[in-house]
């Protein structure tokens, strides 16, 4: 791919910039799309299990791509699916720190990351630290996330997003707090992200500079 990964893009300053929100949106559907086939629509299911900003390339139009099947494993009903560790630190759903048990939800919890990865042009991980992914409910979310501005933790190199991306940025960071969650069970699955994601019917943010992180900890998008 001749437009390099994702991960050096988010690095390097002129290339940030070009790729700007509707591209940083449109990426995000790509991968939801494409995950969603692995997982759902493949027979058997395939688990990337090392979705990070290295592995997601561009092509020359800022299409993203998945690569890097090395560690892929195939999902078989009657057979065990445990398997040693693989993936990027960083990106690692935290239940492999005791179970080595393959499942769909893993890709799930990286492609959160990746989501606010983009969003925020770095990688996420002390935000993450920062919050509670014990629950959906805005009644047990940290009181750190309560009080950051969403616009804040965005990517500050682009111009300040408006109009209808506003509403999908709203969209990409709650979908990505719900993969975050730390019980594998409360996570979406890949199928139910790519068909939020190509839901016309967003709710309207008129406030948008004054959504708190807090605020977005709602599964209903």
């Amino acid at each position: 791919m001749d437009g390099g990964s994702l991960g050096k893009v988010l690095t390097t300053g002129d290339e940030a910039v070009e790729l700007d929100w509707i591209k940083r949106v449109n990426v995000v559907k790509g991968v939801a799309n494409a995950l969603s086939y692995m997982h759902h629509d493949s027979s058997p299911p395939i688990i990337h299990r090392d979705i990070s900003s290295k592995n997601i390339l561009f092509d020359s139009k800022y299409t993203a791509h998945i690569s890097d099947f090395g560690t892929a494993r195939f999902v078989k009903p009657d057979t065990s699916n445990w398997t040693s560790f693989a993936g990027t630190i960083g990106y690692a759903a935290p239940e492999l720190a005791y179970t080595m048990e393959v499942n769909t939800k893993c890709d799930v919890y990286s492609f959160g990351v990746l989501m606010l990865e983009l969003i925020m042009g770095k990688h996420p991980g002390d935000l993450i630290s920062s919050l509670s992914f014990s629950s959906l409910s805005s009644n047990s979310t940290s009181s750190s996330a309560k009080g950051i501005l969403l616009k804040d933790v965005l990517d500050q190199r682009l111009p300040p997003p408006r109009n209808q991306v506003t509403e999908q940025l709203v969209v990409v960071s709650k979908l990505a707090f719900a993969c975050l969650q730390s019980n594998p069970l409360s996570r979406p699955t890949m199928q139910q992200v790519a068909m939020k994601m190509s839901d016309q019917r967003h709710t309207a943010h008129n406030q948008f500079y004054l959504i708190t992180l807090g605020e977005l900890f709602d599964i209903n998008c």
